[in-house]
């Protein structure tokens, strides 16, 4: 891979991310809004993304 390919490579993967970071973000709202076990289940999911993604972000730091 040449620099270009890496650093297109590194956009496409920023822009992803911070998509998923509104996406659980937002799940975890929504959760929040209502009282029940399906919404418990969405916000537990919302918040696992928003480990998962610290964690990938976070592992090219070790």
């Amino acid at each position: 891979m040449d620099g270009d390919e890496i650093m297109e490579t590194n956009i496409v993967r920023n822009i992803i991310m911070a998509v998923l970071f509104f996406v659980f973000l937002g799940m975890i709202v929504i959760g929040q809004k209502s009282v029940g076990l399906g919404n418990l289940g969405l916000e537990i999911a919302g918040l696992a993304g928003l480990l998962a993604e610290l964690y990938i972000y976070n592992r090219k730091y070790k």
